[in-house]
């Protein structure tokens, strides 16, 4: 596995976001990660110690740096010493017919699934997020603990988080999500991903990636796990369906804080006012 090359670097916050590129076997592309590395764990550090690491999935047409710009989370990672991991969100660059006629679908748009039709079989982001990135973090940066991980997301990345965690237990510490797509079988992008990256007839596929159908088995160790949507959020009713996850995990047995925010829309502005909260909440896991 040839290791990344760094492409920039930012301090901030006492520590650096570090943006890298590397060869991807699974995606068959070049491909971006940008990696938060807390001032304890930083290679600028007189004796780097080593960090958990909690992983952030980007939603539809995000690449790895919106979440960095926007949101402020290096701040609360510093102050508990955590790595925050942020990969892209698809394989870019392979020039497949259609891969950028829309936005919420192909390129930008991995729905954090392994595709089975053809045309898309180098959109693997669910091997690339679970078995690629791990690997290559862990042979690359002796300060990232990445045994000692936790997962979260937003929209589409909300939806990837919770799905990994669930296909994985005993992987990940906590699990967390903004606005995610909780009920993809039965909402428009859910629909429209499933349908192009699996076929529209192969509903088991579909099932097996659909957090309000995962959780109803999900009989793994405890996963500590918190949703925030917002009141304000526009596509709350028609592409988000939180109701439809709290309904299943009560059904279940599955534990989750679910909330609802007063006013808060889908964007990093609600993220932004939330997101030490959910650093804390994983901060609490990652550090038991």
């Amino acid at each position: 596995m040839a290791g990344p090359s760094q492409v920039s670097a930012n301090k901030c916050f006492g520590g650096y976001n570090r943006r890298y590129k590397h060869a991807s076997s699974t995606l068959a592309c070049d491909v971006n990660f940008t990696v938060y590395f807390p001032p304890v764990a930083d290679e600028t550090a007189a004796s780097p110690t080593k960090a958990p690491v909690l992983y952030y999935l980007s939603g539809l047409s995000c690449t790895d740096e919106n979440v960095v710009q926007k949101s402020g989370v290096q701040r609360a990672c510093a102050q508990h010493g955590i790595a925050f991991v942020a990969p892209d969100t698809s394989p870019r660059g392979l020039n497949i017919e259609g891969e950028a006629e829309s936005w919420d679908f192909g390129v930008g748009a991995g729905f954090y699934v392994n595709a089975t039709v053809d045309k898309w079989k180098n959109w693997r982001m669910y091997d690339y997020i679970t078995k690629e990135l791990p690997a290559l973090l862990a042979a690359s940066f002796p300060s990232l603990d990445t045994a000692t991980a936790s997962i979260m997301g937003h929209s589409m990345g909300g939806h990837g988080a919770l799905t990994i965690a669930l296909k994985n237990p005993g992987t990940y510490k906590s699990l967390s999500a903004f606005s995610p797509i909780c009920n993809p079988c039965n909402v428009p992008w859910g629909v429209k991903a499933f349908t192009g990256y699996f076929g529209a007839d192969n509903k088991e596929l579909w099932k097996a990636h659909d957090a309000t159908e995962l959780v109803k088995t999900y009989n793994g160790p405890a996963l500590p796990a918190l949703v925030d949507t917002g009141t304000g959020d526009s596509f709350l009713e028609v592409q988000l369906k939180p109701e439809a996850f709290q309904a299943a995990a009560e059904s279940a047995g599955f534990p989750v804080t679910m909330r609802l925010q007063e006013g808060y829309d889908h964007s990093y502005f609600f993220m932004a006012s939330f997101i030490d909260e959910h650093v804390a909440f994983h901060a609490k896991h990652l550090k038991a």
